[in-house]
């Protein structure tokens, strides 16, 4: 299909980001991706796991391209995509509300895992905030949360590669940059996570898994 929206960094980070997740998420689970972007990630990960139900989310003007990807995929488990902002206000979390998956036989509500990849320096701290908010009320019992992007470690890059891409994207937007793990993972314990694995990515980036 034409005039899909292309990511090559998605090209070249979907099989090592797939190989964390198959070792941290269950083989059956209803899994929402924060933040798709192309969608090129969710045809990748739902076609290599079929117990994935793949959910992506993300703003109203990135919807047309998931869709494309989805809808030339025609994937079983990939549902349509939905809106999803970081909002801050009346109070921090999710906007519009997202549908939240339910198991009437389990007596049991919420997304098996959230994954969301090189979102995180992109928003203001505040936007940030409002995601780990915005998990609390989306998470199920015992669910998996998986981060991936560049981090700083004690207030230091991890590589002169991501100095300069600091320096982009402030030069860009004044509230972005990449995030500090200690901050970060202040907001996940703060909603009840726990870092399970930190794991070193390709081109200095990282997984991070928090497990409720």
């Amino acid at each position: 299909m034409s005039g899909k929206p292309h990511s090559p960094s998605c090209e070249r980070n979907r099989e090592p980001i797939l190989a964390v997740l198959r070792r941290h998420l269950p083989a059956r689970a209803n899994v929402l991706e924060i933040g798709s972007g192309t969608g090129q990630h969710a045809v990748h990960f739902a076609a290599a796991m079929p117990g994935w139900v793949w959910q992506c989310s993300d703003r109203a003007q990135h919807l047309p391209g998931i869709r494309a990807w989805l809808d030339e995929a025609a994937l079983a488990n990939t549902p349509p995509p939905f809106e999803l902002s970081a909002a801050t206000a009346p109070v921090p979390g999710f906007a519009p509300p997202p549908r939240i998956p339910t198991d009437p036989v389990a007596l049991r509500s919420g997304y098996d895992a959230v994954f969301s990849a090189n979102t995180l320096h992109i928003m203001g701290w505040p936007q940030v905030e409002a995601v780990f908010a915005g998990l609390a009320t989306v998470l199920a019992d015992a669910a998996t949360v998986a981060i991936y992007g560049p981090f700083n470690y004690a207030g230091a890059y991890t590589s002169d590669s991501n100095r300069d891409f600091d320096g982009w994207l402030k030069q860009r937007d004044p509230v972005s940059g990449i995030r500090d793990f200690e901050a970060v993972d202040a907001l996940a314990r703060g909603i009840g996570l726990d870092l399970v694995d930190d794991v070193e990515m390709p081109a200095h980036n990282r997984s991070l898994i928090w497990r409720r």
